[in-house]
This record gives C-alpha cells, sequence and structure tokens, in this order.
C-alpha cells in the first residue's frame, strides 16, 4: 500500500518560541523514524508540508481548499491518505474535506496531537501509527478521524476535550472502530447523496450565535447587522429558541424574508434539531429555517460554507441542506 501524508500544521510538530509553540519540528525526519523498522517501508510513503504551516486555530475555507488540492494532486500517487491537523477545527476540516471529496475513492484519515510530537508524555506516536493502522487495515472509507484509540466519521465528530488523549467523540452515531489486539471494528454505513465536480470552498460571512437566557430582539438584530450571507443559530434542546421575547422571531423571520439561509443547530451535543417540535421553535420553522437534524457544529458549519461555495441560495440550498451529501446528517 502507498500513503500519502500532508502535514498542515498543529500541535504535533510545535517547539517552543518566546511566543508559545510555534510550527517548527522536522516532522518528516520523525515520521520516517517512526516507520523505520516496521511493515511500512520508506518507499512506501510520500509526505507533502503545505506552505504555510498554520496552528489550526488560524484556519480558514481556504486552508480547506489546500488541503482538498493536495490530495487530488496525489490521487494516483497514493492508495490512501493521512493528514495531519492541529486539534482545535480538525473537526471542521474533515467535515468540509468529506463534502469537497465524495468522489475521491480513497481513505483519508485526519489526526494530530494534544502535545507535541518531541515531548516524552506525546500521544503523537500513539496517534499517528493509528492513523497508518485504520489505513494498512483496508477497513477505513471515505474521510474518518482518528485520536485516542477511536476512529470516528470526519463529519460525525466534534471535539470534547482540550486536555484528554481520547479528545474526540462521535455526539450522535457510533465509532468505525477502537484499537487492541485486534482492532474492534463497528458496523457503519456512511450513505451520501455525494457530489459531483465542486467547486472550491471559498470564505463566506456566516454568523454563527449562540442563544442565551435574556437575549433581546434588538441584539439579535445588531448582531445581524450587516447582514451576512448565512446564520448558523445554536438554540436549545431540539431546536428552541425564546419565543415569548417580543420581537425576537420577528428579527429571524425577517432576516429570512430578505433570501438569508437561517440554519437552526442545537447548543447540545447529542440532538437531532426538529424544529416545530416546540411552539418555541414553530414560527422560525415556519417562517422558513433549516434544522441540522443529527448534525454537529462542525459538519452544520462546514456545510453551510460548502454549498455557499457551489452558489446556492434560496429553495435550492434549503433542499441541500437537507440531504446527506457525504454521511453527515441521517436522512
Amino acid at each position: 500500500m502507498r500513503i500519502h501524508i500532508t502535514y498542515t500544521g498543529g500541535t504535533i510538530g510545535m517547539v517552543d518560541s518566546p511566543h508559545g509553540l510555534v510550527p517548527g519540528a522536522d516532522m518528516r525526519g520523525w515520521l520516517y523514524g517512526l516507520i523505520d523498522g516496521t511493515q511500512i517501508s520508506a518507499d512506501q510513503v510520500s509526505f507533502t508540508q503545505l506552505d504555510p504551516l498554520i496552528d489550526s486555530s488560524c484556519a480558514t475555507p481556504e486552508n480547506w481548499q489546500a488541503i482538498v488540492d493536495d490530495l487530488r494532486s496525489h490521487r494516483d500517487d497514493a492508495d490512501a491518505f493521512i493528514i495531519l491537523h492541529g486539534t482545535d477545527t480538525m473537526s471542521y476540516s474533515s467535515a468540509a474535506v468529506s463534502y469537497a471529496l465524495t468522489d475521491f475513492g480513497k481513505p483519508v484519515v485526519f489526526t494530530g496531537s494534544q502535545y507535541p510530537l518531541g515531548m516524552v508524555e506525546t500521544d503523537a506516536t500513539a496517534n499517528v501509527t493509528g492513523a497508518l493502522n485504520a489505513v494498512l487495515s483496508g477497513r477505513a472509507q471515505g474521510v474518518s478521524l482518528f485520536f485516542g484509540h477511536h476512529l470516528i466519521a470526519g463529519n460525525r465528530v466534534s471535539k470534547v476535550s482540550s486536555w484528554a488523549f481520547e479528545g474526540f467523540a462521535a455526539p450522535s452515531v457510533g465509532l468505525l472502530a477502537q484499537t487492541g489486539a485486534p482492532w474492534h471494528w463497528e458496523p457503519y454505513e456512511s450513505r451520501g447523496v455525494g457530489w459531483e465536480d465542486p467547486k472550491p470552498y471559498t470564505r463566506h460571512d456566516v454568523a454563527v450565535i449562540d442563544m442565551a437566557p435574556g437575549i433581546t430582539a434588538a441584539r439579535l438584530e445588531a448582531m445581524f447587522t450587516p447582514r451576512p450571507e448565512a446564520v448558523l443559530i445554536r438554540a436549545y434542546g431540539v431546536g428552541n429558541v425564546p419565543s415569548d421575547e417580543p420581537g425576537l422571531t420577528d428579527v429571524i423571520a425577517g432576516v429570512l424574508g430578505e433570501g438569508i439561509p437561517v440554519v437552526v443547530a442545537s447548543q447540545c451535543q447529542q440532538a437531532r434539531v426538529l424544529l416545530g417540535h416546540y411552539e418555541t421553535g414553530d414560527a422560525i420553522a415556519r417562517a422558513g429555517a433549516i434544522g441540522t437534524g443529527d448534525m454537529t457544529l462542525e459538519a452544520a458549519y462546514a456545510k453551510i460554507v460548502f454549498l455557499l461555495s457551489q452558489g446556492l441560495n434560496g429553495h435550492d440550498f434549503a433542499d441541500w441542506y437537507i440531504r446527506p451529501i457525504a454521511g453527515e446528517i441521517t436522512a
């Protein structure tokens, strides 16, 4: 098996500096040292280091596209792909890449670490060897994420801890696999309609707003001014908003009336958004708000940017948003 590894930056390859951790480790040398003496020979592995390397907190949709471009440029050179990425936004990137690569046909595994590779307590070795084992198994499919002994679908995963070695989880679905001797694989079928010949990711103005007790219509209107291209509201429970607050649902309805998509997610990690299930979500549902179903926040946000990058709006946007493109939502 030929394996291509793309290094984007992140904690895994950082070193100390006077201003904190920054990219700077010899990632290529470390990787080839890691596989030396194993069943993987050096000539099976190719390596790309993106320029510039970034802390994933600084990632943008243009960085998502740089990953997609690198994968596509090496598609014929390898049988499987591993992306080394910072943990802060790795679940956004893995979801975004899944939408753009539904026609790719080869496994892509994201991974990273909570500690840099140069520290004795690092989890980098376990995570990179786990990603390698996932692709060597021949059972990994599509875009997935390996971290802390778990392999998870790349558009079903959220970062749940800033410090734990098991820092990622799949809140709404099960794992793909768990490490062990042997690995324990779970039955999982990703169902999506795909997207043929996607246009590149570009940056879009998406307002992400949390509901909180006491929020007023005036504050919400101020958050929508100037108008964004789309709105992602993190509501309560199954998609509820404080409908008794004077004028608040009118503000949301007004934005929808201007043709701006309003997507409603839940602040709960485990949730299925059902707009209209309660009266508190009925008004915005009737106005045309779109629920995220059981998507993670990361998958929901990346999907908004993906559809905007494809030039969709209005009814086309709404129709595609609730359809599974890469298995990110339960139909």
